[in-house]
This record gives C-alpha cells, structure tokens and sequence, in this order.
C-alpha cells in the first residue's frame, strides 16, 4: 500500500478491531474506532511519530466508541463521525459523507457511506484497502434488524464496495480476520438468498 501503514488491535470483551493508520512520509496518524480498552489504544498510539490527529468512528454502537471520550481526551484528536450516526456517538466533533475525501498527510482516504447496519455507517478506502466497521466481514454483510435495512446494506455493498473495486482489493472489518473482495465475490447470490 502506497504512502500508508496501518497497525490492527483487538480490544475489549467483543474482540473489536482498532487500526491505527500512518502516512510513512509525513508520520500523521489517525484511529479508526477507539472500540475499548483505552489504555491499550493509548499505547498503541503512543508508538506513532506524533500521536493522532483524528479518530474516525466507523458507526453508532457502542462497542466501537466505548473508549473514544478517553482518547480524545487524551489525544486532543478530532473526533469525526457520518451525521446521521455523530448524534449516538459521544465527543463526535465533526462528520464524514460519502465521497468525502479525509486527508491524512500525503495519503487521502474517501469515505463511503453503506446504509443498514446503522443508518450512518461508513468505510474508509485508500490504494487497495479498505476498513469496513460491521457493513462487510469475511462471509457476508454486518447484522441488519430488517429486510429493508438488509436490502439497503446489499445494494450499497454490491453497488459502493463490490462494483467499485477489485478483485484484490483488502478490507479489514470491525471484528475478526480480513479478507479480499475477490474471496467474498463469489457468495454475494448466496448472502442475497440467505436473507436478512
């Protein structure tokens, strides 16, 4: 991956994932999900050449923001959100839409808004990687409460993720192993019949 470097843990009794990411020219870090157990993501942070400046919160349930007060305070990182997802999450400081564009140093990160899991979830997208929160794991889309919201997140995975990028592209999930959208391809049928 181009110009990024990214470090995953797993943190707090849901073996959420944080991934701090660090453009390599620059040293500018930011979080993705300060899910628990602050002082680990406080460690973690510590080890990036000058702290973070930003944690980006994938979506509104708690056990992807449960640490996120204390590292801001700590941190004094902005804390950036979707709207329609920032008014859950505690210290949100300012919001993300589909197709922003988050500069991280020299790196960019676009943003893409997957509606179903929460009305605000979101991913982040930069030279082949994408960090996908709970829209997308290894073997299909995050939980949804609902057909309609089911029908939302497939149409926005196959249309934002699957339809956009390729094969080899990576995505690292909220909880769990990662994967490439060429392994997950060919099931997307089989998730469609499985349902919500």
């Amino acid at each position: 991956m181009s110009g990024l470097t990214f470090t995953k843990l797993s943190v707090g009794p849901m073996d959420n994932n944080a991934y701090l990411l660090t453009c390599t020219t620059t040293g500018d870090s930011l979080l993705i999900d300060a899910a628990n157990d602050a002082e680990r993501l406080l460690q973690l942070i510590a080890t990036a050449p000058s702290g973070i400046s930003t944690v980006v919160t994938t979506h509104r349930h708690q056990d992807h923001w449960f640490a996120l007060e204390d590292v801001v305070k700590a941190t004094g990182a902005a804390s950036l959100a979707h709207p329609a997802d920032a008014p859950e999450i505690p210290t949100a400081t300012g919001t993300l839409n589909d197709g922003d564009t988050l500069p991280l140093g020299d790196c960019d990160l676009t943003v893409i808004h997957l509606v179903g899991h929460t009305p605000g979830s979101i991913a982040l997208y930069h030279d082949g990687h994408l960090w996908t929160g709970d829209s997308l794991f290894p073997g299909g889309p995050g939980k949804t409460t609902n057909p309609a919201n089911f029908k939302s997140l497939m149409d926005d995975l196959e249309a934002k993720i699957f339809g956009a990028y390729p094969d080899e592209t990576e995505f690292h999930p909220g909880h769990g192993k990662d994967s490439t959208l060429g392994t997950e391809r060919p099931s997307i049928p089989e998730w469609r019949a499985r349902g919500w």
